[in-house]
């Protein structure tokens, strides 16, 4: 891996926690705003983020989610998962946008792994859950798109990469 990218993923990494820092009340719960999702938006524009984005939610997990291991393993796994299926989606979707929409509806629809996760851990009703932490991924995901996508009109997330 080359510096930049090492580095880029590094800082991407830094953001995603900081980011998870202040939305801790209602981050890790069944009711889940993590504006730090939005940054699954970036595998639009090049696979390489991924390394930093999944670093960041482990690391988020970590350090900030009450249900310690089973965020490690629940939380990163749907994040590896959506995050693998978007990459895999860019081969067949040209657009951005579309990519975006797409990656929207996957992170939303896997969503159940977590909504899983709070069954087995804390017993909340699954379909319910499953509602709740769907519609908080879709609203931070659904915003965070068109930021990600200024955002790239002034830096260049496809370039940023080497």
């Amino acid at each position: 891996m080359k510096i930049r990218t090492l580095a880029v993923n590094g800082i991407l990494a830094a953001l995603y926690i900081a980011v998870s820092f202040f939305v801790q009340p209602f981050g890790f719960t069944n009711i889940q705003f993590r504006i730090s999702e939005m940054f699954n938006h970036l595998v639009v524009f090049n696979k390489k983020y991924m390394f930093g984005i999944v670093i960041g939610v482990f690391l988020s997990n970590l350090l900030f989610s009450p249900l310690g291991v089973y965020d490690l393993i629940f939380g990163v796994s749907q994040s590896v998962i959506a995050l693998l299926i978007t990459i895999t989606s860019t081969k067949f979707i040209q657009s951005i946008w579309l990519r975006m929409v797409f990656n929207t509806a996957v992170f939303t629809f896997t969503m159940f792994i977590i909504a899983y996760e709070l069954n087995l851990v804390l017993k909340f009703p699954f379909f319910f859950t499953w509602f709740t932490v769907a519609v908080g991924e879709f609203v931070v995901m659904a915003v965070g798109a068109p930021v990600v996508y200024y955002l790239n009109k002034r830096i260049r997330f496809d370039q940023l990469m080497s």
